[in-house]
């Protein structure tokens, strides 16, 4: 009887401790920025739980020191599409929230027997806004290479059609379903409309992008508009290029697979196929041994 109500005991602990979990990662999922609008992107919960600590973190970062840091996080939060999400301030004022929460983190650590869990916990936090943006970028990056081709060959069809340029890729952003390189050329499209400069706004996009694809086919687009050669040629070739490099890549990453599998299968598949095999023989002998 009294395991029985010790099982339950645990069983309503645990359902509690369950609910009040589910809570509290609720609402940390409805804290905003200070736009007051809903998160255009995904913001990891970590960012959410230390943004009401990071005006903290914003006025140290006003010093002259992080103006290096002012300009990494605008050329990287452009690069990864969140530009409209936090501001270069913003982001840096995180870093350094992390930064002083890994430093606070690291301190209460000294004085606990789990220093070394403490320290590495720390080191984590401290590099995550850094590792996070990266990623963020090369996801973004592998998305615009892969969509890009198919992109040339719907403006080559549009414009061998009679159309002109920005009337195609009006065309095309109307039909195609958003994504990545969707929303760099909706924003492009959007500043031509506004009176900027055909080229000025390709090049701005590049420059905002940095993506070498990306960044080689619109500097061939802007030559060919400026030396009069004719676009859906130039579009094409291009499409057939990038294709091709599309295909090189995933040849390479089929190739790389079967060494990149070899980690996993030494690590893990291995030593149970050993246990498996060796396992009833050790054990034959070593009764035969006693």
């Amino acid at each position: 009887m009294e395991g029985f109500l010790m099982f339950i005991t645990a069983c309503f602990g645990g359902i509690s401790i369950g609910c009040i979990a589910y809570y509290i990662i609720c609402a940390v999922s409805s804290i905003e920025f200070e736009r007051k609008v809903k998160f255009e992107k995904p913001i990891p919960i970590l960012f959410k739980l230390l943004y009401p600590f990071m005006p903290l973190g914003k006025r140290i970062g006003e010093n002259k020191l992080f103006d290096s840091w002012h300009k990494s996080a605008e050329i990287k939060l452009a690069m990864s599409g969140y530009s409209s999400v936090m501001t270069p301030a913003d982001f840096t004022g995180l870093r350094i929230t992390f930064i002083l929460t890994a430093v606070i983190l690291a301190f209460a650590g000294v004085f606990t027997a789990h220093s070394g869990a403490c320290l590495l916990v720390a080191g984590l936090l401290s590099f995550y806004p850094s590792v996070w943006i990266n990623t963020v970028i090369k996801k973004r990056h592998t998305s615009i290479m892969r969509a890009l081709p198919n992109v040339l060959d719907l403006l080559t069809l549009s414009v061998e059609s009679g159309k002109d340029l920005v009337s195609s890729l009006r065309d095309i952003l109307e039909r195609r379903p958003m994504d990545e390189l969707g929303e760099e050329l909706l924003y492009t499209f959007q500043e031509i409309q506004l009176g900027r400069k055909r080229s000025e706004a390709l090049r701005a996009m590049a420059q905002r992008v940095r993506q070498v694809d990306l960044t080689a086919t619109l500097n061939s687009i802007v030559q060919a508009e400026e030396l009069g050669v004719g676009i859906a040629q130039l579009l094409r070739i291009q499409g057939d290029t990038q294709r091709a490099k599309r295909f090189t890549m995933a040849e390479k990453l089929a190739n790389e697979a079967p060494v990149k599998i070899i980690i996993p299968v030494v690590l893990f598949i291995l030593p149970a196929v050993f246990i498996i095999l060796m396992g009833p023989l050790l054990k034959t002998t070593l009764d035969q041994l006693r």
